[in-house]
């Protein structure tokens, strides 16, 4: 029997049955814990796996199903072992603010790279609208305008009106995203705003540094009444990158990776190599200087190491 892992949460996997969407308690087959794999958890939010019922409740995992993609994090504990937070993804989309707390571009930047590194579509969701002045609305707008100028779609909303998450639910349906952000960016409150059923529970923001509370320990996934599911996150301090090669690191910013073929040099790195596409785009103004720093700290070494997913 197929079904989908729900949560993780250590030994135990909860796992809907494709059949009748029935939740089980599961475990591994012994054997499997053995087979190889250099992830703390064997089994994440998301994969597809086949079951045996052993009684109305639990069950055993029999078969983990080959991913199509996921989203790999650093273990917390164990520093040259990795954690999948989540797999099988037909969308990643990430909550930020321009206030309360601030989304920096680098973060963002660096959550568009994880995702063109695994091959997931990327979406971008600024939430908290209904605070924003005038100011800070030309801010969101000219930021929105970035990054759809270099094709990801970007969308804003307030999580309390209605009509704006109703236009959105189109966004979800039908799919498997993982949805994540700094904690205290309304993730928890735009989940229940998009599916008033589920109830998540929702932090308040810290006044002394105005950065949100953890309020998600798990990765959990959860089904939408008009089709599709989410994968809620643990809110994120701090995002890094794995380490790749410096000549990769271009491929994962499309503006990059389009002229990346006209540079006079293949092992081009676009700093200061002679007759570089990059940076003649850059000086007309057709690649933001902002994308195009977030590149060199990448590139520098500042961003390669990963940092952790905090969860308190």
């Amino acid at each position: 029997m197929e079904g989908i892992v729900i949560k993780s949460t250590g030994s135990w996997y909860i796992v809907r049955r494709k059949e009748d969407r029935k939740i089980f308690n599961c475990r591994l087959k012994g054997k499997l814990r053995l087979d190889g794999r250099k992830t703390t958890n064997p089994v994440a939010v998301g994969d597809i796996v086949d079951i045996e019922p052993e009684n109305e409740t639990e069950a055993s995992i029999l078969n983990i199903h080959p991913r199509k993609n996921y989203i790999i994090r650093k273990s917390i504990n164990l520093s040259k072992q990795a954690h999948i937070l989540a797999s099988n993804l037909d969308q990643a989309v990430l909550i930020a603010t321009i206030v309360a707390p601030r989304t920096s571009l680098g973060f963002i930047d660096r959550f568009l790279i994880t995702a063109e590194a695994y091959g997931i579509p990327a979406k971008l969701i600024f939430n908290k609208t209904d605070l924003l002045d005038e100011s800070l609305l030309e801010i969101q707008n000219e930021t929105i305008k970035l990054y759809k100028n270099i094709g990801y779609e970007c969308y804003s909303v307030s999580s309390y009106n209605k009509a704006q998450i109703e236009n959105l639910k189109g966004l979800f349906k039908d799919k498997v995203t993982l949805i994540t952000g700094h904690s205290g960016v309304g993730k928890s409150t735009f989940i229940n705003a998009l599916e008033p059923g589920l109830n998540l529970k929702t932090g308040e923001i810290s006044s002394v540094h105005l950065k949100g509370m953890h309020t998600t320990t798990f990765a959990e996934l959860h089904p939408l009444s008009f089709g599709g599911d989410i994968i809620d996150t643990p809110g994120i301090k701090e995002l890094g990158l794995v380490e790749m090669k410096k000549e990769e690191v271009g491929h994962y910013f499309p503006e990059i990776r389009k002229r990346m073929n006209e540079c006079k040099f293949n092992n081009c790195l676009h700093v200061n190599e002679p007759k570089c596409a990059v940076r003649e785009a850059v000086e007309r103004g057709e690649i933001s200087p902002e994308r195009y720093e977030s590149y060199l700290r990448i590139l520098s070494g500042e961003e390669m190491e990963w940092k952790e997913w905090e969860v308190r």
